[in-house]
């Protein structure tokens, strides 16, 4: 592992200085979850922090009655006070505990539905960067592997107030040992603080590899691939190149916990060393009769205790500066901002559309890519219109429709709703008034009401909207067969989930559509597995259900194609040409060669 220069170590240092400024937002955000909770655990925790003290004092007074055989009274009052307040540590220990546990509980549900809002928030653009796939991440492992922060810094408060209760006797007895003991534990701090930021390094530089290593175990062990890999054999090749991964990250890691253990060893030889020596010189007090046996006893084990705690302190310090960067990811999270921009004051999507959608010399090229998708893309979707979409595989089709619904913005060229620029309008009002179903459509692991009423949540409950959907798109015929009709489970994720062809999922998702009580209709080739006929009664009927609405087929079929008012031919990113179906044939070029091609395979 590459050794980093001074300043990248200076660098690091301010890192987590810096990253230390969310903890007390996350602090506040634990304190909000359930503050009974929060502040009994405080309570308890600065309760316990003097017990030990007050203990270790009782059973000196208790040996030392004992030893003079003066009082045997006293003996069993500071038995009975010690029983007491051992009864009282482990009381206040499972109050504690339970709190903990609760708030715990509580906690992760809380940032896990703010870290599901923070997302709904984001936008398209911002979900296809790798690097804020890195971004997310980071932040899901934060939602539950940082709650164990919380519970070291409400330690650590603890530690330090034991410490301050601890060692106010043996600074009394030594202040130069108490010093000593104190200045050992520093290096053993600074070693394992910086340690901490280069493992802290290592995960974060692995972070596209760990993804990678996810998305191989979901491969390889999942309902969803189970078919695929088997069919193929590629089991073998997955876990080869799982397995390649972690090899190589466990390599590196090894070789600094590995390192990490052994500095932090030979430091920790230090604080050893000052405290057998302040042992050493208590005992020589003790055989000197400078002090009673029940001074002995509660020195040793107050210097011990003493030991115990600044290491622990120092360790827990480090750990959080360390758990801070952690922290800090989440919280970068939910900075994260959305790429696209939304007006000051958004406009509403007009209620009936009067002129409809302009493209007017639309470029569009997705973030990174070299070539654009879209290079002057300019036409007019009417009210009321139907608009068919044709061209080979990467022509722009999809993108168009992800440019319409405002998932994207153009790199240049502008989209207008009645005259105004589509960034004008409120992004959500916008997304009410389209229903649209693509290619790549979800099948959700929820029963069959569920998917088809994820169309339009605001009706989620209405059985007869959700009936009128099925029949619709054909669904009913689906649903009518389903064990448990509307109710039963599809998908393979849960028990008793039922799985369906390709064909009907289509229907499903189709009816998912026609929940939308929309102005515009996008269909982006949601029929790609039904046989020509069954996708030729889809459309006719979809014509027929979509009457005085504007809408955008895409299809490779022509049967499919045909019914639309225009059809835009596109190619390389760009507009061949556009007209009827009549009009294009009577053309003789691109769009007539195509439909003669298509023609002949049904010969």
């Amino acid at each position: 592992m590459r050794q980093p220069k001074p300043e990248e170590e200076l660098k690091t240092w301010r890192e987590r200085a810096q990253a230390l400024r969310h903890l007390p937002p996350l602090l506040m955000e634990v304190w909000r979850t359930r503050p009974l909770f929060a502040a009994t655990s405080l309570a308890c925790r600065l309760l316990l922090a003097f017990l030990p003290v007050a203990l270790l004092y009782v059973s000196k007074l208790l040996v030392d009655e004992v030893i003079s055989g003066n009082a045997t009274g006293l003996v069993w009052r500071y038995l009975a006070i010690e029983v007491a307040l051992v009864l009282s540590t482990d009381l206040l220990g499972r109050l504690m505990g339970l709190c903990d546990s609760l708030l715990a509980d509580l906690f992760t549900n809380q940032i896990t539905l703010r870290l599901m809002r923070h997302a709904a928030s984001l936008d398209l653009v911002t979900f296809e960067d790798p690097t804020f796939q890195d971004k997310l991440d980071r932040a899901r492992r934060q939602t539950t592997d940082r709650l164990s922060m919380l519970f070291l810094v409400a330690s650590l408060l603890q530690q330090v107030l034991s410490l301050v209760a601890m060692s106010a006797s043996v600074i009394a007895f030594s202040p130069l040992f108490f010093a000593c003991l104190v200045v050992s534990l520093i290096p053993v701090f600074w070693s394992e603080s910086r340690f901490a930021a280069m493992a802290y390094s290592l995960l974060y530089r692995w972070t596209p590899e760990r993804r990678q290593i996810d998305y191989l175990r979901l491969l390889g062990a999942s309902h969803t691939t189970a078919k695929e890999v088997k069919l193929f054999g590629l089991s073998g090749y997955l876990i080869d190149r799982a397995d390649a991964l972690f090899q190589r990250f466990y390599a590196e890691n090894r070789k600094l916990a590995i390192r990490r253990a052994s500095v932090n060893y030979l430091w920790g030889l230090l604080p050893n060393g000052a405290y057998y020596a302040s042992f050493v010189y208590i005992l020589q007090q003790a055989i000197a009769k400078t002090i009673t046996v029940g001074d002995l006893i509660f020195l040793t084990r107050a210097f011990s205790n003493s030991r115990s705690l600044l290491s622990s302190i120092f360790q827990n310090i480090s750990r959080v500066a360390e758990q801070a960067l952690y922290v800090r990811d989440l919280f970068d999270f939910f900075e994260t901002k959305p790429a696209l921009p939304v007006a000051v004051n958004p406009l509403p999507v007009p209620n009936p559309i009067r002129e409809g959608f302009r493209f007017e010399d639309v470029h569009f090229a997705y973030p990174g890519a070299a070539k654009p998708v879209l290079n002057g893309i300019s036409f007019h979707l009417a009210p009321g219109q139907k608009i068919a979409l044709l061209g080979e595989n990467g022509a722009g089709k999809t993108t168009l429709v992800k440019l319409l619904c405002r998932l994207y913005d153009p790199n240049s060229g502008r989209i207008t709703l009645d005259g105004q620029d589509l960034r004008d309008y409120d992004p959500e009002s916008l997304r009410r008034e389209i229903g649209v179903i693509f290619q790549d459509f979800l099948k959700y692991d929820a029963t069959a009401g569920d998917n088809i009423g994820f169309g339009a949540i605001q009706s989620f409950s209405d059985p007869a909207r959700i009936d009128q959907a099925s029949e619709k798109s054909y669904a009913d015929s689906v649903i009518s067969n389903l064990p448990d009709g509307y109710a039963t489970m599809l998908g393979r994720r849960f028990e008793g989930g039922v799985e369906l062809s390709q064909g009907q999922w289509q229907k499903i998702a189709l009816a998912r559509a026609y929940m939308r009580d929309a102005q515009l209709l996008i269909l982006d080739e949601p029929t790609a597995s039904l046989d020509a006929r069954a996708e030729y009664e889809v459309f006719e009927r979809f014509a027929n259900l979509t009457a005085g609405k504007s809408a955008v087929l895409i299809s490779h079929r022509f049967s499919t194609v045909r019914m639309a008012d225009l059809i835009l031919v596109l190619e390389h990113g760009k507009i061949l040409e556009q007209g009827n179906h009549e009009e294009l044939l009577a053309k003789g070029t691109r769009y007539a060669e195509l439909f003669e091609l298509q023609a002949a395979g049904y010969r």
